[in-house]
């Protein structure tokens, strides 16, 4: 469908009703009902209003296509009448809208253009409706036919009832061929269809460029007739080229096309056009064995398949992916590769994204989890090759996967292993891999069986995050209650599949117990990942149908356990929970009101539950019930208003959601809070009424609240006064800061907002004397940017090296103090692959943001000092080392910056970087940072797969500096040309004192010394001619070195053969350093002029000669 709404920028009007165009004449200019009733098939409205120069205008240029469009069968009308625009949203006028079959569709463009207004009328697009192939008649369809490169074209009766049927199967494939930039139209016109000869009707007729061929089999059967519609789209072409596509459209395609390759690469990168290139020679090949080929360049979708580096070649068979692992610049061989796919049946190797997607969608698949380089697994893959075909037959997709973490996130920790899923559910098996017949008896059992599967926990929390809806019976196998309840429920579970509920069963008590279930059996629905408690009978399976069905259905407030709150509080990032006590009426009163926002709080990602206990409502201060606590990323904020009225319940909810605001707690939440979070910044009110003054300060610290959170710092208030009273906490309101746990009262002026941040901000209010201070992960990031000289722990909670190291480090914090270094410590979850450390713990020292990790012993504190003070006296004039997470904070702060990457295995990089560091001061001269690094994976990313590499990123934007000599950078090329003649001249003259048969011999040499010369800079042929032959791409050569080139020719012939042995002794002398060495050079003077802007020829020679 292609729908148009209209905006502010719209042109768009309803004009007056002109009755002697082809209308009922009884319909008034007024008469927006008889409009409204006219508008049905193919018409076009134009509204205007009644005192609009610009309308009359229009009118009168749209008056001119007034025939075209009836020759196309579009009745144009204009009306004036401003209540029925309304209807349509439009406010501006004028305005034209195009009515296909009632639907409204308002054209954006010029409307003084006329011709650009009947192409819009008359397009394919503007047809488009959704779910339903577009009916034409014999003008559109030419006209369509002639604009459209691909169109396919059913010709039907409309009384004829195969017609109907072929219409409705093709109808399913519309928006597929849409995807695939193939236009369905149908037309009933038996009098066009004889002319064609078409014969009996319905035929389906494709045009590519205007070419027809027409479709001989079923047409009931819409995925053959899809699959050849995109098997024959580029037979029509000129160029036989392989298409590219989008993400969605790969999509379609792998769902519909049985043999399908797709190359993922990068137009940018040489590599990948050098594997187009190659891949162009066998896509006939490929047409003629009824492989359809595609190329995509988009780096998500690449990853979705678990594809990390491009270009890289996936053969998908019905669906499943196989990806190509020999030389991709190779096209015989990767030709030879696909036919032995179609030709051998083996079990495909897939990626764990691959598996993802396979299982996302649902798929029947058997899954063998083996490592390619065990025996065993070879031993069991050669036996269950045996039963590839078998499982085809079966509807069973069979692959593999080598790869060990996705074998822990199931829960199988031995390889080799197998899985079977159906609908998303996975089954393991427990028998004989190496009996290839027990194995396929197994498959063809789990096919048609109806029990309920059971799982792992490791499976059970995949499902769950996976699937949308999943009921699951938390059960024990030894239990004869169990397991009748469980012969019960196996009657339903077919019931379930058929309305998309996955039904699992896991006989687990200690799964159970960290769910909060104590008794079994139990069967709790998990709808999108919050779970549902059934508290009914289950031995009444219709009754659990019924429940189940009825919370699919509708969205109610779930009950939950105190262990499944928790689970949601660390993986919801917006949770609001009502504690409350179902046995009180106004508490269900409250609910019920509550359950009337539940949907917008699912629009805005907010949970809500429910929870009826008292015990943990105390351990959150929580005294009357019912109460409403928001958490936002663990942080915990109590209502304060009416939970009667739901409106404002909702108001506050997403207030509390897209604003910073200081959360409100209790004594018992503080203290968590404390405990868990390394700063925390406490305003004790009191108790505060709206008028209160403490009401009034609480605003305007509120100002503040959002910087403290960009520096990690929590910022919450409470009117309770116990835990205040216990730090001595007497007079209120009062601000106190608990840094590690260590309280600091503030007591400066309260309602001073600006001073208070300054305060809590400060470096001495942060640091606690005698103590390394805990950060997290902000308050690293805002230190690493502000301090010079840093030291950091890098630690896991919990880890008792780390504790006897970090009591060593005690022992120099002091002394790091007073050389105004920092030291700090973290042990956020993640901060080993945030910051790219080899593992935990570490020690590093931050000088400037760069980095230097400390490899010796961390139990010595005295050589740690002394690497430390080293350090940061050292003042090296070496390019730095930087890490990704330190790059990527230059890229974005530096606006000049170089970064030269390089490969310990490179033999010339370690040279180079010693030339390069000859002139690091010369950049920095010239406001320029220049660092290194030598992470392959961060150079890939920005496409730098040979080293050396130069980059330079002005203003965070990568300029990869290709190696030529030539100067076709466009700020370049007008200094360079400006300057041939002043250089031509200088080292004319130099020449000339050393011999004068040198200043002429590269002016005139033949093609061959051409090349030469062009490669290599020798200095013998550096005279001011020498510019002339290696700039062919300047335009605006010196007229005097022409004239002298004619007069210089036959003395030049004489001295060639000389010349040429000359040369090639001199090339002989230059090596392959020397020329990385001037190429870089070469970069470097280009980033030098674009660091400081235009940059003289005497200049640059000062700085590089």
């Amino acid at each position: 469908m292609y729908e148009i709404t209209i905006t502010e920028t719209s042109i768009s009007t309803f004009s007056m009703l002109q009755t002697q165009l082809k209308i009922n004449p009884q319909l008034s200019p007024s008469s927006s009902y008889g409009v409204s009733h006219f508008l049905l098939e193919q018409s076009i409205a134009f509204y205007n209003a009644r005192s609009c120069t610009t309308c009359d205008k229009v009118l009168s240029e749209l008056e001119k296509i007034d025939d075209d469009t009836d020759h196309f069968g579009v009745d144009f009308v204009k009306i004036n009448d401003k209540r029925l625009a309304k209807q349509y949203g439009i406010k501006n006028f004028p305005a034209l809208t195009y009515f296909r079959e009632k639907e409204p569709i308002i054209y954006e463009g010029d409307l003084m253009d006329e011709e650009n207004v009947l192409d819009f009328l008359t397009s394919l697009e503007a047809m488009d409706l959704p779910d339903r192939i577009e009916e034409v008649n014999a003008k559109i369809l030419e006209k369509i036919v002639e604009d459209t490169e691909f169109v396919a074209v059913l010709f039907y009766k409309p009384d004829c009832k195969k017609c109907l049927k072929a219409l409705q199967e093709l109808e399913n494939i519309d928006d597929e061929a849409d995807q695939l930039g193939i236009g369905f139209v149908k037309i009933a016109d038996e009098q066009l269809a004889d002319e064609y000869n078409l014969g009996p009707l319905p035929v389906l007729v494709y045009y590519r460029h205007q070419i027809p061929i027409i479709y001989e089999h079923e047409l009931s059967r819409e995925e053959d007739v899809l699959e050849w519609l995109v098997a024959n789209k580029s037979t029509g072409d000129e160029e036989d080229v392989i298409e590219d596509v989008t993400a969605k459209t790969l999509h379609t395609l792998i769902g519909n096309i049985d043999n399908l390759v797709v190359l993922f690469y990068n137009h940018g990168d040489e590599d990948s056009m050098q594997v187009l290139t190659e891949l162009e020679k066998i896509d006939d090949d490929c047409d003629k064995h009824g492989i359809q080929f595609v190329k995509i360049d988009d780096e998500k979708a690449a990853k979705d398949f678990g594809i990390d580096s491009v270009p890289a070649i996936v053969y998908f068979e019905k669906q499943i992916p196989n990806l190509y692992d020999g030389d991709v610049e190779n096209e015989d061989e990767i030709l030879e590769w696909l036919l032995s796919q179609l030709e051998k049946d083996e079990i495909e190797d897939v990626t764990d994204e691959m598996l993802d997607r396979l299982v996302k969608d649902g798929k029947t698949l058997a899954v063998l989890f083996y490592d390619n380089n065990d025996r065993k697994s070879q031993k069991v893959l050669n036996e269950l090759e045996n039963i590839d075909d078998e499982c085809d037959q079966l509807g069973i997709i069979f692959v593999k996967i080598d790869n060990t973490e996705e074998a822990k996130e199931y829960g199988i920790e031995k390889i080799p292993s197998m899985l079977y899923f159906e609908k998303g559910i996975p089954t393991l098996y427990e028998g004989n891999l190496e009996d290839e017949e027990k194995v396929l008896k197994w498959l063809e059992g789990q096919q048609k069986s109806d029990q309920i599967e059971d799982i792992t926990d490791e499976m059970l929390d995949m499902v769950i995050e996976k699937m949308p809806h999943v009921a699951v019976l938390f059960y024990d196998k030894d239990q004869k209650k169990s397991q009748k309840v469980l012969g019960e429920l196996e009657n339903i579970d077919d019931d379930c599949d058929q309305h998309n509920i996955a039904f699992v069963k896991i006989s687990d008590v200690e799964e159970a117990r960290e769910y909060g279930i104590d008794s079994l059996p139990t069967l709790v629905l998990f709808e999108k990942r919050i779970p549902h408690v059934y508290e009914g009978d289950l031995m009444n399976e219709d009754q659990l149908l019924g429940w189940l069905l009825h919370q699919k259905k509708h969205t109610e407030i779930p009950e939950v356990t105190d262990e499944m709150m928790e689970k949601l509080i660390e993986t919801s990032p917006y949770l609001a929970v009502l504690f409350y006590d179902k046995d009180d009426k106004q508490d269900m009163r409250i609910l019920n009101e509550l359950e009337n926002i539940d949907d917008e709080l699912e629009k805005e990602g907010i949970v809500i539950i429910r929870m009826d206990n008292d015990a943990e409502a105390k351990e959150y201060g929580i005294d009357h019930l019912p109460t409403l606590v928001y958490f936002e990323n663990k942080i915990p904020a109590i209502y304060e208003g009416d939970l009667l009225n739901e409106d404002e319940v909702l108001e506050w909810l997403v207030e509390q959601k897209n604003t910073a605001t200081i959360e409100e707690v209790t004594d018992e939440i503080l203290v968590d809070l404390i405990e868990e979070h390394e700063y925390v910044v406490a305003f004790f009110s009191g108790d505060c009424e709206d008028s209160d003054e403490c009401e009034k300060v609480l605003e305007e610290l509120e100002n503040i609240d959002d910087e403290l959170d960009e520096t990690g710092i929590i910022f919450v208030t409470t009117e309770d006064t116990g835990f205040a009273k216990k730090h001595g906490i007497k007079s209120f309101p009062t601000l106190a800061f608990f840094r590690n746990k260590e309280p600091l009262i503030f007591k400066g002026d309260i309602e001073d907002e600006d001073e208070v941040l300054s305060w809590i901000t400060d470096e001495d209010t942060l640091e606690i004397p005698g103590k390394i201070e805990e950060v997290n992960s902000k308050m690293l990031e805002n230190i690493l940017e502000e301090n010079d000289y840093i030291v950091v722990f890098f630690y896991k909670e919990g880890d008792k090296k780390s504790q006897k190291i970090l009591q060593e480090l005690e022992n120099i914090d002091d002394e790091c103090e007073e050389k105004d270094i920092d030291f700090v410590k973290i042990s956020d979850e993640g901060i080993e692959k945030e910051y790219d450390l080899p593992g935990l713990p570490a020690l590093a020292f931050y000088r400037h943001k760069f980095r230097q990790v400390y490899t010796g012993d961390m139990m010595h504190e005295e050589a740690i000092l002394e690497w430390i003070l080293e350090l940061r006296t050292q003042t090296p004039d070496v390019i730095e080392n930087v890490d990704r997470k330190t790059l990527q904070v230059l890229i974005n702060d530096v606006e000049h910056l170089a970064v030269f990457f390089y490969d310990d295995k490179c033999e010339t990089c370690s040279e180079i970087l010693e030339e390069l560091e000859t002139i690091d001061d010369d950049t920095d001269k010239h406001g320029i940072q220049f660092v290194k690094s030598n992470d392959a994976k961060l150079a890939a990313e920005i496409g730098v797969f040979s080293f050396p590499a130069l980059v330079y990123y002005e203003t965070g934007v990568p300029i990869m500096y290709d190696g030529n000599d030539d100067d076709d950078d466009d700020d370049d090329d007008d200094d360079d040309d400006d300057n041939d003649d002043d250089d031509d001249e200088d080292e004319d003259e130099d020449d000339d004192d050393d011999d004068e048969d040198d200043e002429e011999e590269d002016d005139n040499n033949d093609d061959e010394d051409d090349d030469d010369d062009d490669n290599n800079d020798d200095d013998d042929d550096n005279d001011g001619d020498d510019d002339d032959d290696n700039d062919d791409d300047d335009d605006n050569e010196d007229e005097d070195d022409e004239d002298e080139d004619d007069e210089d020719d036959e003395d030049d012939d004489d001295n060639d053969d000389d010349d040429d042995q000359d040369d090639d002794d001199d090339e002989d002398d230059e090596n392959e350093d020397e020329e990385s060495n001037e190429k870089l050079n070469k970069a470097l003077k280009k980033i030098l002029d674009k660091g400081k802007g235009p940059t003289t020829t005497e200049e640059a020679e000062e700085d590089f000669t």
